[in-house]
């Protein structure tokens, strides 16, 4: 699952991402996409039928939204204030939280509350669930970056990635794309920066 209470952080980049590259990796993904503004499902509907598959829920008329069957890894893009009981309901479902974090003061502010809230939820204190933290359009060698590093070490919370900020995640979303259907001349700096990430996701 990928979340933060704030919007504009880069949830849905980390999600399309994230899907895009297990499904490169040949396993049968599903992006669910639980945000109203259904960003996620609308990347869905950009992506070229060539490259690989990447489901969304099976919807039923007789039944609740479902991962296709053969599902084996599911990715979560989720809403602005996901809070309280939805919260803790959808924490059952996954086994590893992604939060991306910009390093800004209002950014910080912002996801302090959601970070000790999730880090006070059940499922988390009993260790069923992993929680991880990516800063956002920065720069690791910044005292931005390292700033941020400070804020999460009083809760124990790593910050396993920084990611840049450039137009090749923009360019590459507005045709359904991830970073990783982008040539190396292009996006090798961001498949580096990356690799945190998806050794950690694979850890799963």
């Amino acid at each position: 699952m990928v979340a933060n209470p704030k919007g504009g952080v880069g949830k849905s980049t980390l999600a399309t991402n994230l899907a895009g590259w297990l499904a490169q990796r040949g396993h049968s993904v599903m992006l669910g996409d639980i945000d109203r503004q259904q960003s996620a499902r609308e990347w869905l509907r950009l992506r070229p039928p060539a490259l690989p598959f990447i489901a969304t829920w099976d919807l039923r008329p007789d039944g609740p939204a479902r991962p296709p069957p053969g599902t084996t890894h599911v990715v979560l893009d989720t809403p602005a204030g996901l809070h309280g009981k939805k919260l803790a309901h959808v924490l059952k479902l996954v086994d590893r939280v992604i939060v991306p974090l910009a390093p800004s003061l209002f950014d910080i502010l912002a996801t302090r509350h959601f970070l000790d809230a999730l880090l006070e939820e059940k499922e988390v204190r009993k260790g069923a669930v992993e929680i991880a933290v990516v800063g956002m359009r920065v720069d690791a060698r910044t005292r931005a970056a390292a700033e941020l590093e400070r804020f999460l070490l009083d809760l124990g919370l790593p910050v396993i990635a920084h990611l840049r900020d450039t137009q090749n995640y923009v360019q590459a979303a507005a045709h359904g794309l991830t970073i990783f259907d982008l040539p190396a001349s292009r996006a090798a700096q961001d498949w580096e920066q990356w690799a945190p990430i998806l050794r950690w996701a694979e850890a799963a």
